[in-house]
């Protein structure tokens, strides 16, 4: 039979197609996408696998679309779906639009649905979910991806139950340019290597999918770890409960020790900035403020930081507010509303406002 793989031309599809056809011996592949052969590097694709000796049909489908989906597979004989379509349209909960949600939601979640039922009766030997790690752990600004691939997480479960075939993988970061990351800019990347998680190159990304494939599991989180961030957040009290056992560290305790003899607060810790005891000094306040401006910013010093220019100026923006405002909850022990910079735009006046505050509540910025 042939395989079907969603978002077959874009990059992340195309490294999978080439994949199936080396490692596994797939002789025919539809490559289904919305733009189909009018996508970019389409034909360059479908060139290659021909001289690998596949047979590959490009298929123009919008796989949210029910009926769409109904005529693609219309006089069809499939052997297995892989699901890889997706898009990112991250932005805080508080501004997230009906728009911004339907965009994620339906390449992920109204596509895996259709394509569920519309090949129930089909045989296949395999039916592989791209989920993402964002559905399992959560990730800052990407409440609508967590949630659709949330949802992929749980209908592989559900496929299971029913005797049909299916894995779920909930993918950490590819490093190579992809629909799950094409859009991450520099900034983005180094937000997310603070929180552990570390890009996979492509071999290390097909290796686990081999591995996922020969588990029994119907969820598995394939991604690569930065143990020594895991670390720094088991410290500050700022890694999950999930994560927390698989860190090691000194006396023979376990990260999950650690996390429980701090403060919870949520979101990205950090140790930017001078450790400060006794009642807050505004200066050491405003050295603090600047030094995780700086780490959020990726900024090599804190002297790149002008302190009375606005934060937005600057080039926070609203996903690194949130992290902003979590390192100082976490630095300071407040609970900072998530209109702090709106409320306090420049650097000088959101250390003021930290210095009032932590001056009312008699302490002062937390040892790391």
């Amino acid at each position: 039979g042939t395989v079907l793989v969603t978002g077959g031309t874009g990059t992340l599809g195309g490294v999978v197609a080439r994949h199936l056809v080396v490692v596994h011996g797939v002789r025919r592949l539809l490559l289904v996408s919305r733009r189909g052969r009018e996508a970019a590097g389409a034909g360059e694709l479908v060139a290659e696998l021909g001289r690998l000796g596949a047979e590959v049909e490009v298929a123009a489908c919008d796989v949210a679309d029910r009926g769409a989906v109904a005529g693609l597979l219309a006089g069809r004989s499939l052997s297995a779906v892989v699901h890889t379509a997706g898009v990112l349209a991250d932005a805080t909960v508080e501004s997230l639009t009906v728009g911004q949600v339907e965009g994620v939601l339906r390449p992920k979640v109204d596509a895996a649905w259709h394509l569920h039922e519309l090949t129930r009766g089909m045989g296949l030997s395999a039916f592989v979910l791209f989920s993402s790690v964002a559905g399992t752990l959560g990730t800052a600004g990407q409440a609508n991806y967590a949630a659709a691939n949330a949802f992929l997480d749980a209908l592989a479960v559900r496929r299971r139950a029913e005797g049909l075939p299916a894995v779920s993988l909930a993918w950490g970061l590819w490093g190579q340019s992809s629909g799950m990351t094409g859009e991450l800019s520099e900034v983005d990347r180094a937000r997310m290597s603070r929180t552990g998680i570390l890009p996979m190159r492509a071999e290390q990304a097909l290796a686990l999918l081999d591995s996922a494939l020969a588990l029994p599991s119907p969820q598995l989180a394939p991604a690569l770890f930065d143990s020594g961030a895991l670390r720094d957040r088991a410290v500050s009290g700022m890694l999950q409960p999930m994560l927390a056992g698989l860190l090691p560290v000194s006396g023979g305790t376990r990260a999950a020790d650690e996390t429980n003899e701090t403060d919870e607060t949520d979101g990205d810790g950090g140790t930017a900035g001078p450790a400060v005891t006794g009642p807050p000094d505004p200066q050491e306040v405003l050295s603090l403020v600047v030094g995780h401006v700086a780490e959020v910013l990726g900024h090599d010093s804190p002297e790149e930081v002008a302190v009375d220019e606005e934060l937005m100026d600057l080039g926070v923006d609203s996903l690194m507010a949130v992290e902003l405002r979590n390192r100082l909850n976490a630095a300071t022990g407040l609970s900072l509303p998530g209109s702090l910079m709106f409320d306090f735009p420049t650097v000088e006046a959101l250390a003021g406002y930290l210095a009032e505050e932590l001056a009312a509540g008699g302490s002062g910025p937390r040892e790391d």
